[in-house]
C-alpha cells in the first residue's frame, strides 16, 4: 500500500528537486558575483565566503545539536542564505557583524520556524534587516569601487546613488553604463545590474521562477516612480535611476522569488510584487532610509499567507 507523505514546502513537481534549484540559483548568481570581485576586490571574495561558511557552520550546528535531527547544510539553502546575506552589504563590513548576521539569519530567520519550508521571512533579509537596525554606522558605510586595489581593512568610503538622491545631490548620480555594470559604491549585490539581469535570464530559461514576481515589481516602480519624476524632475529620480540602483534588481530577482516566503498563484505573485514595488517606492522617497527593498520584501512576506487565502490555486477535480 502507497503511504501519502506530507511534508512543509516548497512543493516542487516533476524532475526537479530542492538542491537542484538551489544550485540553479547559485549559479544565476555567479556573474553577480564576478562583477563584485572586480568592482571591491578581495573584500568581496572575504565578506562572501565569511558568510557562507557561516551559514553552514550555524544550521549543521543547530540542526546536529539544538533540532538533534537530519542535517541538510548540502542542499543549497544555507549555501544561498549566505551569499544572498554577503550580498546585502559592504565589501568592509567587519567580519564579527557578518557572522552576527548569518546567525540571526539561520538561527532566527530559517530554523527557529522549524528549517526549509516553514520559514515565514526570508532568511537573508532578517539577517540583513538586524544588522541595520543594530549597527547603522558599520551597515550604511560604503567603499568606493577601486577593483583590487581596494583596501579590505581601510578602504575609501563615499556615498552610494541612493544616498545621494536623498540628500538632493541629483546632479552626482552615475550616469546609465556605471549604474549597470557596477562603477558606483553600494553593497556587494547592486552594483552590477546587467549581471543580475543575465542571472535573471538563466533562472526563467531554466524554469526555477516565473516572470510574475520581478515584472510586475519593475512596472509598479516604473509606473510609481515615473508619475513622481514628471510631477517633479528635480527632486524625483528617474524610474530608470530607480531600477538600477539599491537592492531593487536583487531583491526582485533573488529574494522577493523565494518559493517558500512567497505566494504560490500567478494572481498572488502579481499582487506580492505590486505591494513590493510601491512600499520600495514610498520608502525610498518619503522614509528616512535611501533604500526599501529589504523592508517591502519583509512587510510583503508577512502578507504572503492571506494571499494565499484570497488567491487560491485551482483545485484538482
Amino acid at each position: 500500500m502507497n503511504k501519502l507523505i506530507v511534508s512543509s514546502s516548497p512543493h516542487v513537481h516533476g524532475n526537479d528537486s530542492i538542491s537542484k534549484n538551489m544550485y540553479g540559483v547559485l549559479i544565476a548568481l555567479i556573474p553577480a558575483f564576478l562583477c563584485s570581485v572586480i568592482v571591491f576586490g578581495w573584500g568581496a571574495i572575504i565578506t562572501t565566503a565569511t558568510s557562507v561558511i557561516a551559514c553552514l557552520l550555524f544550521e549543521f550546528l543547530i540542526q546536529k545539536y539544538i533540532i538533534k535531527g537530519q542535517t541538510t547544510i548540502w542542499d543549497g539553502s544555507a549555501i544561498i542564505t549566505g551569499v544572498l546575506l554577503a550580498f546585502n552589504v559592504s565589501s568592509t563590513l567587519p567580519l564579527w557583524i557578518l557572522i552576527i548576521g548569518a546567525l540571526v539569519a539561520i538561527g532566527i530567520g530559517k530554523m527557529t520556524f522549524g528549517g526549509l519550508g516553514s520559514n515565514v521571512f526570508n532568511p537573508a533579509l532578517v539577517g540583513r534587516v538586524f544588522l541595520l537596525i543594530s549597527f547603522p554606522a558599520q551597515m550604511t558605510t560604503w567603499p568606493i569601487p577601486q577593483g583590487f586595489a581596494s583596501s579590505y581593512i581601510d578602504a575609501a568610503t563615499g556615498a552610494t546613488p541612493l544616498g545621494l538622491i536623498k540628500a538632493g545631490h541629483m546632479d552626482q548620480i552615475p550616469n546609465l553604463t556605471d549604474m549597470l555594470f557596477g562603477r558606483m559604491g553600494g553593497s556587494l549585490g547592486e552594483v552590477a545590474a546587467a549581471a543580475l539581469l543575465l542571472g535573471f535570464v538563466w533562472l526563467l530559461y531554466k524554469k526555477i521562477i516565473t516572470w510574475h514576481i520581478p515584472i510586475s515589481i519593475f512596472a509598479t516602480v516604473i509606473i510609481f516612480s515615473g508619475i513622481m519624476h514628471l510631477c517633479n524632475p528635480e527632486q524625483f529620480a528617474s524610474p530608470l535611476v530607480q531600477l538600477l540602483t539599491g537592492g531593487l534588481m536583487l531583491g526582485s530577482i533573488f529574494m522577493a522569488t523565494d518559493y517558500v516566503t512567497s505566494p504560490m498563484a500567478n494572481k498572488g505573485m502579481i499582487i506580492y510584487g505590486i505591494g513590493i514595488g510601491v512600499i520600495t517606492i514610498v520608502i525610498r522617497t518619503f522614509g528616512s532610509y535611501p533604500e526599501g527593498m529589504s523592508f517591502a520584501i519583509l512587510i510583503m512576506n508577512a502578507f504572503t499567507p492571506l494571499i494565499n487565502r484570497y488567491c487560491k490555486p485551482a483545485r484538482f477535480k
